[in-house]
């Protein structure tokens, strides 16, 4: 008779394929459709920026952990992800110096000084982004046509201020002004079904996050189709909002977070001062994220209620 053996070991019990590695590097892989598109759009400007926030990013990241004595990450993609969000989530014109410190804001500030990977409350992309918006007003809302290079507005700019909206292909294809990996939603979408396709996001969050904003603004007498294919909402919704470490970890804490996420932005974009408020959005909802974790936990099997 086989003598059976008994391995006692700490959790977790479950064993997956998917490694951080294989993960950031999937995310990479869907991130390209709109970088390519970005600069398609934009030119040598948007390359370069995309160059410098990722080599940024990589820098900080070595430059703290080899200072802390931890072991060195930088292969596991989780910088490059960060650098390229960011990246995505600027002007096409915004000088190279302001990005490289953008995603050495996001490195350090938004993820290092937690602990890194895994331990930070907050999206670090995001937190580079409100750290140049805040810093650099003008710069990081000055935008650039893709047809003929001169300044322009964003449309959700031009709704706010003057009311004009451009067609819905033009929202759809790219042939905007915006940030370089904002303005093609059929490029976010792209990548975005490759994302849900491995398994990497969740669909709740983007469906309600969307969805709220889709509802909301039809009530209130806007547009839902412009309100959503406008800005960096796809963007937001499909690779920020989803983001494993910074949103809620439970089927209906992911519901919670999608439909707070959407009621923020629709009062920035009708009420607020500002066109756009994805980055705030996210950002507050990552805030809540502990709260959310704590009150939508299951019932432990077997205990009463």
């Amino acid at each position: 008779m086989e003598e059976l053996k008994l391995i006692v070991t700490s959790s977790p019990h479950i064993s997956d394929e998917d490694t951080i590695e294989k993960i950031m590097y999937g995310v990479l892989i869907a991130l390209i459709p709109a970088a390519v598109v970005g600069i398609y759009n934009f030119g040598f400007n948007a390359l370069a920026i995309i160059i410098v926030s990722v080599v940024s990013a990589v820098i900080t990241e070595w430059l703290f952990q080899k200072f802390r004595n931890k072991p060195i990450t930088i292969r596991d993609g989780s910088a490059l992800v960060t650098g390229l969000l960011l990246a995505l989530n600027l002007p096409p014109g915004l000088p190279l110096w302001m990005a490289a410190v953008g995603s050495g804001v996001a490195i350090g500030l938004g993820k290092q000084v937690y602990g890194g990977l895994g331990h930070n409350p907050f999206n670090p992309a995001l937190v580079g982004r409100a750290f140049l918006l805040a810093s650099f007003p003008v710069a990081m809302t000055t935008w650039i046509s893709p047809i003929d290079g001169t300044t322009t507005a964003t449309p959700l700019g031009m709704m706010k201020l003057q009311g004009i909206a451009v067609d819905y292909s033009s929202l759809f294809i790219g042939r905007i002004g915006g940030c370089i990996g904002e303005t093609s939603a059929l490029a976010i979408l792209i990548g975005a079904l490759f994302l849900i396709y491995k398994g990497y996001i969740d669909w709740r969050i983007p469906v309600s996050y969307l969805g709220t904003v889709a509802v909301l603004t039809a009530v209130f007498g806007a547009d839902p189709l412009f309100h959503l294919l406008s800005g960096g909402l796809m963007l937001g919704a499909f690779f920020m909002a989803t983001d494993m470490v910074t949103s809620p970890i439970t089927k209906k804490g992911k519901w919670f977070f999608g439909i707070g996420a959407g009621i923020i932005v629709v009062i920035i974009r009708l009420w607020g001062g500002l066109p756009e408020g994805v980055s705030y959005s996210i950002l507050l909802m990552n805030g809540l994220t502990p709260l959310i974790n704590r009150f939508t936990k299951p019932r432990v099997f077997g205990k009463d209620r």
